[in-house]
C-alpha cells in the first residue's frame, strides 16, 4: 500500500494487484461500500494520517477510482465543496423548491375540506407524487443518507452515475406514502433534488453508469 498526500484535502493510494489479491477485493467493493471496502478505507486513512500527516474530512469526501493496468488500483481520496464551482444559487433554490414540495404532499393528505367530497362521499385525493431523483455529489454522502433510513423501507431504488455525480431514482414502491416522503425531504439534507419523471431518467440513463439496478439504498446501508 502506496500513500501520497497531493495537498491539504487530497491523498492518494495505491494497491497493487497482489495487494488486491490478498484482501479479495475489487472495484465493485468500493462501488457498493462492501463492509470489505470500509475496512480498507479506514486501514488507508489511518496509514495516512500516520505516514503524510494526513487529517480526514469531517464530514464526506470524494473517492475516486482508477484501474492501473498491470499494475492494480489508485484510489483517491479529497474532500471539496460540493458547490465548487458551480453557481450554488439554482442549486440551493431547487433544494428548498422540492422540499416545500414534498413537504406540502404531506401536509396535504388530510387539507381537503369534508364539503369537497365527491358525490360519492369520498374525499379527493392530493395529486402525489411517487418518483424522485437526487444528485450526490460524493459517494460518501450517498452512504450517509442511506445510513439513516430505516432497513425496512419499501422503496425501489437504483444509482448511476454521470459525470462524477451520483445519481438515486427513488420509487415509492411498496412503502408507505409517508414514509416515501420523509425519506425524499431527509434525502435534500445531503443532495439537490435533480427531479422526477420518466424524462429526468431517461437522460441519467443514455449518458450515465448504472451502478446499482435495484434495492440500491438498501445494498449501501451501513
Amino acid at each position: 500500500m502506496r500513500i501520497e498526500r497531493v495537498d491539504d484535502k487530497t491523498v492518494k493510494c495505491f494497491l497493487s494487484n497482489e495487494e488486491l489479491q490478498e484482501y479479495q477485493i475489487d472495484y465493485k467493493d468500493f462501488i457498493t461500500r462492501s463492509d470489505k471496502a470500509r475496512e480498507i478505507v479506514h486501514e488507508i486513512m489511518e496509514q495516512a494520517k500516520e505516514e503524510v500527516g494526513y487529517t480526514p474530512p469531517k464530514f464526506a469526501f470524494d473517492l475516486q477510482i482508477m484501474m492501473v493496468p498491470d499494475q492494480g488500483m489508485l484510489l483517491t481520496f479529497s474532500e471539496k465543496d460540493p458547490f465548487e464551482g458551480k453557481d450554488a444559487g439554482p442549486l440551493l433554490d431547487c433544494l428548498k423548491e422540492m422540499q416545500q414540495a414534498l413537504t406540502k404532499g404531506l401536509e396535504n393528505r388530510d387539507a381537503a375540506p369534508r364539503e369537497a367530497a365527491e358525490p360519492s362521499g369520498q374525499k379527493p385525493e392530493p395529486v402525489r407524487s411517487t418518483e424522485a431523483v437526487f444528485v450526490f455529489e460524493h459517494m460518501q454522502e450517498l452512504m450517509d443518507y442511506a445510513a439513516v433510513l430505516p432497513r425496512t423501507l419499501r422503496v425501489f431504488s437504483s444509482l448511476y452515475r454521470v459525470d462524477g455525480q451520483y445519481f438515486l431514482y427513488m420509487e415509492k414502491g411498496r412503502a408507505a406514502y409517508e414514509k416515501y416522503s420523509k425519506a425524499c425531504v431527509q434525502a435534500l439534507e445531503y443532495a439537490v433534488g435533480y427531479g422526477a419523471g420518466e424524462d429526468r431518467m431517461t437522460y441519467v440513463r443514455e449518458h450515465g453508469e448504472c451502478l446499482i439496478a435495484e434495492n440500491a439504498l438498501r445494498k449501501l446501508h451501513i
